[in-house]
């Protein structure tokens, strides 16, 4: 391989390893808040709802509340297998088939 392309890759790799690893080396040192550490256990799932609301209620970049909605009507099983066993597997595997489905018709 060119000498460049494994200079970038490295620096790629530092950049990329960097802001991971600070923050989990400064704050293992750090007594935080309870309050604080109870607010951090809701950033996942603040993310994960930015992500999947406008794949779910979006159909041609407009809201959709309809029957038209395929992603829409295959993330109602999801949510109650979520709601219900809490395993990310299963959930994936009923969206999965419940697009299948839903794609079918």
């Amino acid at each position: 391989m060119d000498q460049k392309i494994i200079l970038v890759l490295i620096g790629m790799s530092v950049v990329t390893y960097i802001p991971r690893m600070l923050p989990l080396v400064v704050l293992s040192k750090v007594k935080l808040p309870p309050l604080f550490l109870k607010w951090l256990k809701y950033i996942p799932v603040a993310v994960l709802s930015a992500l999947l609301a406008p794949g779910i209620l979006l159909s041609h970049n407009r809201i959709a509340f309809n029957f038209d909605n395929k992603a829409l009507l295959a993330s109602l099983p999801c949510f109650i297998v979520a709601a219900k066993t809490k395993n990310l597997f299963l959930t994936v595997l009923v969206g999965i088939v419940s697009m299948f489905l839903l794609q079918q018709y």
